[in-house]
């Protein structure tokens, strides 16, 4: 399995460079925590303020095969421009100055309430990286599940059905192959990866009432898109019916070719190079937990599991289906739309 090169950088890589006294990274570390998305996701600075143009490769060039004293015409590939929009998600906390001092410890009282904050900001993100439409809200960048959404669309090759047909009960596996040539976050030229705290300090605001306060104020910025420059480099495991899952029947029985130990197999066979990034499949827990189930089932030796040291340096294990890691993500719904 490939490596992310230098160029490759995490959230916590960005974090470093941007605030060497360690603020910043423990905020991308209590991201990471809830959000597992962020563990593998690479960060990339955009070329423009808005977020990033990317070229697109649109076609081949033509090549020969030439005999002896034989010429052969010049040809090139085809390419077309791209731009890819960054969102930017804000919030602000504002807490009674009195209450904090109350408290005794100023910093642990305004850390507690950050951490709501930040928790709320990090869903926000784990979600439209899935769900992001501009089309119904011209603020969002675009998510995964709008790009893979129709079989018969250019990318349909990469969009697996796996049979189910209940809204209500309908769920996606995505296999995402990060890398600086695949897949990865832009965030606006000249600004900073990932969630930005700034301390207002202590500000004169205004209740519902129109009365007036003193209160310490907290502004939370993230700004951030997504890139999809090379659409082989992902994966739509669609139409996963979680009822049958859970009964191991149906579309999702261990006899049935549409099961999620199969179609993750058919996945990564349509990677054209899994060593060209970071491979990960991303499941929500319902998923997470049938995989595992199933696989006992089929006495499948696919799933193991692997430990070692997040980018934080803390121990840590996770499963692996031949090899590639799995996360569990909770932003990935179990009522998303069937894909025809």
């Amino acid at each position: 399995m490939g490596t992310l090169t230098a160029n490759n950088l995490t959230l916590l890589d960005w974090a470093k460079r941007q605030d060497p006294d360690g603020n910043i990274p423990i905020i991308a570390e209590l991201l990471s925590t809830t959000n597992e998305i962020l563990t593998d996701a690479v960060f990339k600075e955009g070329n423009l303020p808005t977020g990033e143009r990317v070229v697109i490769r649109t076609g081949l060039p033509a090549v020969y095969w030439r005999a002896l004293n034989q010429g052969i015409p010049s040809s090139k590939s085809t390419t077309a421009q791209v731009d890819e929009a960054c969102g930017m998600l804000e919030a602000r906390s504002e807490v009674d100055k009195d209450l904090i001092e109350l408290n005794g410890n100023a910093a642990a009282f305004r850390l507690s309430e950050d951490s709501a904050f930040l928790e709320a900001m990090n869903q926000e993100q784990a979600s439209k990286l899935f769900y992001g439409n501009p089309a119904t809200d011209p603020k969002q960048f675009l998510g995964l599940a709008p790009r893979y959404s129709l079989t018969t669309a250019g990318n349909g090759t990469n969009i697996l059905n796996a049979g189910g047909a209940d809204a209500t009960s309908n769920t996606s596996i995505y296999l995402v192959v990060w890398g600086d040539q695949t897949v990865y976050c832009p965030f606006p030229k000249g600004s900073k990866a990932g969630l930005i705290h700034s301390d207002l300090g202590e500000q004169t605001v205004y209740n519902s009432d129109g009365t007036r306060l003193q209160a310490m104020a907290t502004l939370y910025q993230w700004k951030n898109g997504l890139v999809v420059k090379d659409w082989r480099y992902v994966v739509r495991i669609c139409n996963i019916d979680t009822d049958a899952l859970a009964a191991l029947s149906g579309t999702q029985a261990i006899t049935a070719a549409t099961n999620i130990v199969d179609e993750m197999n058919l996945a990564l066979d349509k990677i054209p190079n899994l060593g060209f990034g970071r491979p990960v499949f991303y499941m929500n827990r319902t998923v997470y937990s049938g995989l595992r189930r199933m696989a006992r089932a089929m006495s499948s030796g696919v799933l193991e599991v692997e430990k070692g040291l997040t980018q934080f340096g803390t121990p840590t294990n996770w499963m692996t289906f031949l090899g590639v890691p799995i996360r569990r993500c909770d932003a990935i719904l179990n009522t998303e739309s069937v894909v025809s």
